[in-house]
């Protein structure tokens, strides 16, 4: 009996990188600026391309990803604002590794972070890196920084496997006269998430470390999907953001 699946849109191989970005994260981007959070995330298997959908290649326009093209549309919109209005960009970048926080952008890259949470800003991560920037430029040097510390490991499947999720959060802060006279603050963040890609263990034939780490990847990847479930379903009491620290943090 063959399974069947729907999807909104689908997209064959005759579709560049500036389609895809165009109708699935450009409205996110328009929500952000407004003081809306968005997410982005590619999920799927190992070797799928969901690390070139999300970065693309370096200094190749037309194989530019969906974060390199955001960066560039936060910053022509907001030279496109009035001069009333002022804006502060700030970044970080982080990665999930078996189950531990790390932040991609310190100068030791392997030590693991703690996840916190305020009753009145929500679930955070202390002593994470931010860096404020005022051009596109300035935030694709931020994200190459970030890549070079990213963990990858080769399968029998994919040469360069992502072994953690990444998470490329921007905050802008959007501040301007209202009509009562007063200065009002928008905050709006852009979560950009590269997934490690689920794998079954008998394809990637994973041993040791790799066995380890496609363990977590596959259990934080199956809590995702819970709670996309739990979200999407209107008789569920309880969504369980609680069960991996991929789910806390989005």
């Amino acid at each position: 009996m063959p399974k069947q699946f729907t999807f909104d849109v689908c997209y064959d191989l005759r579709a560049h990188q500036v389609d895809i970005y165009n109708n699935t994260a450009a409205p996110i981007i328009s929500n952000v600026l407004e003081g809306y959070n968005g997410t982005i995330f590619a999920y799927g298997q190992t070797g799928t391309g969901k690390t070139f959908t999300m970065t693309g290649i370096e200094g190749n326009e037309e194989h530019k990803g969906i974060m390199p093209r955001a960066f560039e549309d936060i910053f022509v919109n907001i030279k496109g604002d009035s001069n009333q209005t002022q804006f502060l960009v700030r970044a970080s970048y982080l990665e999930n590794y078996n189950e531990e926080i790390r932040d991609l952008l310190s100068k030791n890259p392997k030590n693991r972070l703690e996840l916190h949470e305020k009753p009145d800003s929500g679930v955070y991560v202390k002593d994470l890196s931010y860096y404020a920037a005022k051009t596109a430029q300035e935030i694709c040097d931020v994200m190459s920084i970030g890549i070079k510390n990213r963990s990858v490991g080769a399968t029998a499947m994919n040469a360069h496997s992502s072994r953690s999720h990444s998470l490329f959060q921007i905050t802008v802060e959007r501040s301007e006269i209202g009509a009562d006279g007063k200065q009002h603050i928008r905050v709006g963040k852009l979560n950009m998430v590269d997934l490690a890609g689920s794998e079954r263990i008998a394809k990637t034939q994973a041993q040791g470390d790799r066995l380890k780490e496609a363990a977590k990847i596959n259990l934080s990847l199956s809590s995702l999907c819970h709670v996309i479930s739990s979200l999407t379903d209107p008789k569920a009491t309880h969504i369980p953001y609680r069960d991996s620290k991929l789910t806390r943090l989005l």
